[in-house]
């Protein structure tokens, strides 16, 4: 199904992993060292990478920068914590998704399955052949996947453009969170909750606004988010 790079130095964690993914159909590389995950990555090209933070060479949190600076392949990150100061600290660091140890190898898989149906729903975001979205001094081209605010770019992680453009094809309607996860993260079973709170208090940030003090991004308590323009 797909080729997956499993970064974890833990080598019995390392070969369950290994055997469980091979058994669902993956092909699998697995390194125990953040610097040797690296060189993988660059060598090999893998679909999806599955890395450990707790490396006895790097900090996980810093071979996901790296990574970040040679490759968009998603990323799932395994922690032993699940707090929400973690999770944001795995998500600014360009993590896709993320796993709380212990998990099981039907969870890994299913997330696994996950990030790779959002970066191929990524590539493509369903708008017409001159289907650029305008709202108010919001403008985002989809063909190009560039956005811009006030004629000022900016500047989106893939899930933070996929969001946006979610949005805006919807505005002004209100988009459930149900409709977010399976539309923009691909879970339409859920789990994306604490994520999807955390990128957009990432576009508000960028869109000059917070939750207190909306521009665009409005919170409908109970229902879900709409994009509108300014006084709209």
């Amino acid at each position: 199904m797909a080729s997956v790079l499993v970064i974890e130095d833990d080598q019995r964690i390392r070969e369950v992993v290994a055997s469980a993914l091979v058994a669902s159909g993956h092909a699998v590389r697995t390194e125990a060292r953040g610097a040797d995950g690296l060189a993988a990555v660059v060598d090999w090209q893998p679909d999806v990478v599955v890395l450990d933070l707790g490396l006895p060479d790097l900090d996980g949190a810093d071979v996901l920068r790296m990574l970040r600076g040679v490759s968009a392949v998603p990323v799932i990150v395994a922690t032993a914590r699940d707090d929400e100061t973690e999770v944001v600290r795995l998500l600014d660091a360009g993590a896709d998704d993320y796993v709380v140890k212990p998990y099981s190898a039907s969870q890994l898989d299913a997330r696994i399955r996950a990030v790779l149906r959002r970066a191929a729903h990524g590539g493509s975001t369903g708008a017409g052949p001159d289907g650029v979205l305008v709202v108010g001094d919001l403008v985002l081209d989809p063909q190009r996947r560039s956005a811009t605010l006030a004629s000022a770019p900016l500047d989106l992680t893939r899930l933070e453009f996929d969001l946006l453009a979610h949005l805006l094809r919807r505005s002004p309607e209100v988009v459930s969170r149900r409709e977010l996860q399976a539309e923009v993260w691909r879970q339409p079973h859920g789990g994306a909750d604490k994520t999807i709170d955390v990128h957009l208090s990432w576009l508000r940030r960028k869109l000059g606004e917070s939750a207190s003090e909306p521009r665009y991004l409005h919170t409908v308590r109970g229902v879900g988010i709409k994009l509108e323009a300014p006084g709209g």
